[in-house]
């Protein structure tokens, strides 16, 4: 099953037909608790994950084989966190707004840095104490956490320890732009690693978090400008 998940994940990642502009494609990063380097180590720009990375690998792309409402796109795990741009359908068909399934707790909890919409650690609004919402982006991500959490552990023997922040980073896909851009980003993530925010002995900041401080900037006074229209 596993080699069948990492054959799958060779094959062409651009959506034939899929239109980037709806709502429904996201950009999310996940962080490990206390960015504690677990699944491996970036060697002459390559990432080189342990086995505790493979499983993250390995229960990212099994998301697919479970939820028939989501397209997985590009990803990567690195030392201390995963990036992905996942797509979520409505039934297989339409562009579902909300997310994808799953719908497990997390056990060891996950990143959200900030964004378009954060639902969680950086600092985005906070998590539903009712559990995620069914189909939605909050439920994969919750169950994917939930199920990397608990096979890493069994390999650590260390039952219910914190793998991820509770919390996690997403961004929402608006065009082939940007798509594009957030690709790149992904895939030469670990040759960038030395200017990567999540990297604690970074040596400069990287282009990429300042083209991505636009939309935090953007959210943030839409946000405000509402508040005050509320007021």
């Amino acid at each position: 099953m596993e080699r069948e998940l990492k054959i799958d994940k060779r094959r062409s990642i651009r959506l034939k037909g899929y239109d980037y502009s709806a709502t429904g494609a996201y950009f999310v990063t996940l962080c490990t608790h206390k960015k504690e380097p677990l699944f491996g180590r970036v060697i002459d720009g390559t990432m080189q994950m342990d086995n505790l990375g493979h499983i993250v690998e390995y229960e990212w792309l099994r998301s697919k084989a479970i939820r028939a409402e989501i397209e997985l796109d590009a990803f990567m795990v690195m030392p201390n966190h995963f990036h992905a741009i996942v797509c979520i359908f409505d039934n297989g068909t339409s562009i579902n707004p909300v997310g994808a399934t799953g719908g497990s707790p997390a056990i060891g909890g996950s990143v959200t840095m900030g964004g378009s919409a954060t639902v969680g650690a950086t600092g985005g609004s906070p998590i539903n104490p009712c559990g995620p919402k069914p189909k939605s982006l909050s439920s994969l991500i919750a169950g994917f956490k939930s199920a990397s959490a608990k096979r890493i552990n069994e390999i650590r023997q260390l039952p219910g320890v914190p793998v991820w922040q509770r919390n996690y980073y997403e961004h929402v896909v608006r065009d082939e732009e940007s798509l594009d851009k957030i690709r790149e980003y992904i895939s030469n993530n670990p040759l960038t690693w030395s200017l990567d925010r999540e990297n604690p002995e970074r040596e400069a900041e990287d282009p990429f978090e300042i083209w991505m401080e636009t939309f935090r900037e953007l959210r943030d006074k839409v946000q405000s400008e509402r508040a005050g229209t509320r007021r």
